[in-house]
């Protein structure tokens, strides 16, 4: 490890610096904190051959949390619809030092068409596809498990891998109301008239709000942080509503690319609720009222 006596030493600790340069294979000359979301540290760092890597850890995370996230950037990335950034490095099972390291992307301004740019490039992405509803591995959404193992159809999907894990997590934490515990069981009754016409499974990002969105040093779209599967591209859409950071250009070009179905706003609070539970597991009760005007919408 090399500095300058002009530089404070790196921030990283003596673990992770050392797992870095062994498989980088170069020493560590800068490191500083970067925001890097609500469970992880992260960090940019700089080494000795000039390479710069966006670097997070977390000394609690599962072991395979970060390779399961390498997978699933290099699965969005494949899509080539949007700039995902490359994953450099990340450990596994077992290692010592959980670790992911992502290629620097250098922030910018956003262009003036780019929410246009956007929404195209989402479309893009959804029409890339999936082989089936599901994955071929499972990751996580947060810090929460996320099982991805496919199903035969979106409806079954939907009930089985997603509503119904987070919905028994939140009644064995005691975040789950009375209207929550009764409301569930007749939406999965129903869910066949609520999810609209079948379409095939889209390629998705999976947590899709505007703290996952980013800029790059052209002004172009970036998307991290991803919790991907093969699922309804509404998914998608109705998290983006969700918390904001999206304008409705955006929505407007996706429809340019690839057009929505009919009756796509009604739809909005079932595709909400996914989050809206995720978020309820992670946070606590505060999100019970929201869990609960969503399933009040579609039951």
């Amino acid at each position: 490890m090399t500095f300058s006596s002009s530089e404070k030493p790196p921030v990283l600790a003596a673990e992770l610096e050392a797992a870095l340069e062994r498989t980088f294979d170069s020493g560590v000359v800068t490191a500083r904190r970067v925001p890097g979301g609500d469970i992880h540290e992260a960090y940019q760092v700089t080494f000795g051959n000039g390479r710069r890597a966006f670097v997070k850890t977390s000394a609690g995370a599962p072991g395979d949390m970060f390779a399961a996230e390498a997978r699933g950037l290099a699965w969005l990335r494949g899509a080539e619809a949007v700039r995902i950034p490359e994953v450099l490095a990340a450990s596994e099972p077992g290692d010592a030092v959980p670790f992911l390291a992502l290629e620097w992307v250098e922030p910018g301004k956003p262009r003036a068409n780019f929410d246009e740019e956007l929404g195209h490039a989402l479309a893009a992405l959804h029409r890339k596809g999936a082989d089936a509803f599901g994955l071929d591995h499972d990751n996580y959404i947060g810090s929460l498990p996320q099982a991805n193992g496919s199903l035969a159809t979106w409806s079954e999907f939907y009930i089985v891998r997603r509503l119904e894990p987070q919905l028994r997590r939140a009644v064995d934490g005691r975040n789950a109301s009375s209207t929550m515990k009764s409301g569930f069981p007749k939406l999965f009754a129903r869910m066949e008239s609520r999810i609209g016409d079948p379409e095939p499974p889209a390629r998705l990002h999976g947590d899709l709000w505007g703290g996952n969105l980013h800029r790059d040093e052209a002004g172009e779209p970036v998307l991290v942080d991803p919790a991907v599967y093969g699922g309804h591209r509404e998914v998608d859409l109705a998290m983006m509503r969700l918390f904001g950071g999206f304008s409705e250009r955006v929505f407007r070009a996706y429809d340019e690319v690839f057009p929505f179905a009919e009756g796509i706003a009604e739809r909005v609070p079932l595709y909400q609720l996914y989050p809206l539970l995720v978020h309820t597991n992670l946070f606590g009760y505060g999100y019970v009222d929201q869990v609960e005007h969503a399933l009040k919408r579609v039951v």
